[in-house]
């Protein structure tokens, strides 16, 4: 209850379905979610990772088939035992005496009810289960959390505003370059919407509890019913500000249930509060009409300034490649400033951008160097975490979704070999940059727009490694990705597409050192697909000769 108010919401825990629906929880359900309360993870911010969750369900799957065997032949012999006895009795009970008259009967009786009787007992309360529980417990570590659900029902939400996505088209699964079907039940989107309600996001409560009732209104049979979807949507469109959606919504929440209590406040608080406004003369009531009509909300704005060209660019609007730009663009073969081991095999090279210069070079990596790099890294992949600018902390943020690992070149000959070839294509030394990382983006994973390189503004993020700030930087695209993961750059307006194999190249520091800030760039969410990426930092301490400074600030 808001007791400014006296407005009751809904309970944000867990909705119960209908009271008249019978619950019979077994020992093994709560077994099960026992199970699954004690595992600390984070899946969802790996697509790789969650892999192992296919195996670990399949495992499981067939693990609960064995036991439903198990149980199936239990309860064969008790069926057959219970259909022995039935006739047995029928013909006892018509006649007891003439039936125990025969000493047989009579003894065969006794043995019955001393033996026979306790055996089948023993039969009945023998534990089927254990063996599945057993291998349960084996494959909990491989469950996901309360934390993953949230962290999973968020990315397909920040999908649905990146893409501009409505709920519909995500629970009907109609996405680009989706191999497999995928459908959402109405329980589904009630789901993510009561999530959304719990987290205090009203705005995508609403856009699920109003598809929660489409597919209800549609005739889909589910648990979750219109009185508990109207309940909560009447909530969330008056903490938007409708007040009159809120009354009408209301009103047909307590046409379903007329004895539901907070409703009936909830209506009595929203009448009085139309009466005041209507006697006020409010410049922006016809503004309300017009929302209640249309129904259509506002999405939040947040902390991200440039939230709109970020977006904007991952669906491919707002490019700036015009024509003019697009001549300045070129093709060519890269030998590395004529570094030997280029000269024989040099590297298609091609221009993405031309100030700042932003170029792309084609097969860097091999299809085995990339399955390598991707088994050594998936063992050690850990959630990706940035630096905090006013302390320096590593922490984990929720605008970078992805799991790294650090490959260092003992790791493997591959890694050493990835490293030589990108000092030879970039002709800076290695030899001061920062260990060979590796990344796999989750559901709707995403790093927003950021820098690479430290701000005067921060704290000395680097000093401890002594060799200067990020110069440049090295990223390997090292899996194709079906729809979105674009890395973009919302100040120059540019958008660079993921192709496995190649790699893109841009230096983060003017020729004087002073950082360029057109370089602030961002890995936009996956939409459908598992992008896995690697980098290489490299720093100033070394590059002197390699890269001499320039004789301006804006070299």
């Amino acid at each position: 209850m808001d007791w400014k108010t006296g407005l009751v919401q809904p309970q944000s825990s867990v909705m119960l379905p209908s009271v008249t629906m019978k619950l019979q929880v077994s020992m093994l359900l709560v077994a099960w979610f026992a199970v699954l309360g004690c595992v600390q993870a984070e899946f969802f911010t790996s697509i790789g990772h969650m892999t192992d969750l296919i195996y670990a369900e399949k495992d499981l799957v067939q693990s609960l088939k064995e036991y439903i065997l198990m149980e199936e032949a239990k309860l064969s012999k008790i069926k057959s035992w219970a259909d022995k006895m039935e006739a047995l009795t029928s013909k006892s009970a018509a006649d007891p005496e003439g039936y125990l008259a025969h000493p047989v009967n009579a003894y065969k009786l006794v043995k019955r009810l001393n033996t026979d009787w306790p055996a089948l007992e023993d039969l009945v309360l023998q534990d089927s289960a254990a063996g599945f529980i057993a291998n349960l417990s084996v494959q909990r570590q491989f469950f996901p959390t309360d934390e993953d659900e949230t962290g999973a029902a968020k990315a397909l939400m920040r999908l649905q505003d990146t893409y501009k996505l409505d709920s519909d088209t995500i629970s009907k699964g109609e996405l680009p370059g989706t191999k497999y079907q995928a459908v959402m039940s109405a329980d589904d989107c009630f789901g993510m919407g009561r999530l959304a309600y719990n987290e205090g996001d009203y705005y995508h409560t609403v856009l699920w509890m109003e598809q929660v009732l489409k597919q209800l209104d549609a005739g889909e049979e589910a648990i979750t019913t219109k009185a508990q979807v109207l309940d909560y949507l009447s909530y969330a469109v008056f903490q938007l500000g409708d007040l009159h959606r809120a009354l009408e919504l209301t009103r047909r929440l307590l046409s379903l249930d007329p004895s539901h209590e907070r409703a009936g406040g909830n209506l009595r608080y929203f009448e009085r509060l139309l009466e005041e406004e209507r006697e006020k003369m409010v410049s922006n009531q016809t503004e309300a009409e017009l929302t209640t009509q249309e129904g259509i909300y506002e999405r939040p704005t947040d902390y991200l300034p440039e939230r709109d060209i970020y977006e904007s660019l991952c669906r491919g609007e707002g490019v700036k490649l015009t024509p003019r730009r697009q001549k300045r663009l070129f093709c060519r073969y890269h030998h590395g400033n004529r570094t030997p081991q280029l000269l024989i095999a040099p590297f298609k090279e091609e221009d993405e951008w031309d100030s700042p210069h932003i170029v792309r070079y084609y097969d860097v990596m091999s299809d085995e160097e990339i399955n390598r790099i991707k088994e050594i890294a998936k063992p050690k992949l850990a959630r990706a975490t940035v630096r905090d600018p006013k302390t320096g902390i590593l922490t984990v943020a929720s605008y970078r979704v992805s799991k790294s690992s650090w490959l260092e070149e003992d790791d493997d000959p591959v890694v050493a070999r990835v490293n030589r070839r990108m000092q030879h294509i970039t002709g800076l030394t290695v030899k001061t940059a920062e260990l060979l990382q590796v990344a796999n983006y989750g559901m709707g994973g995403q790093y927003e727009p950021h820098f690479d390189f430290s701000r005067n503004d921060e704290q000395d993020v680097f000093k401890h490694l002594g060799t200067g700030n990020r110069v440049a930087t090295f990223l390997n695209y090292m899996s194709d990705v079906e729809a979105g993961g674009a890395t973009v750059f919302p100040d120059l307006g540019a958008a660079i597409w993921p192709k496995k194999g190649t790699a893109v190249f841009w230096y983060n520091l003017l020729r004087s050192g002073e950082g360029d800030y057109r370089t602030r760039h961002a890995a936009c969410p996956v939409l459908v697909g598992c992008k896995w990426v690697s980098n290489k930092w490299f720093h100033e301490r070394g590059q002197e000769f390699l890269r001499p400074c320039g004789s301006t600030e804006v070299d």
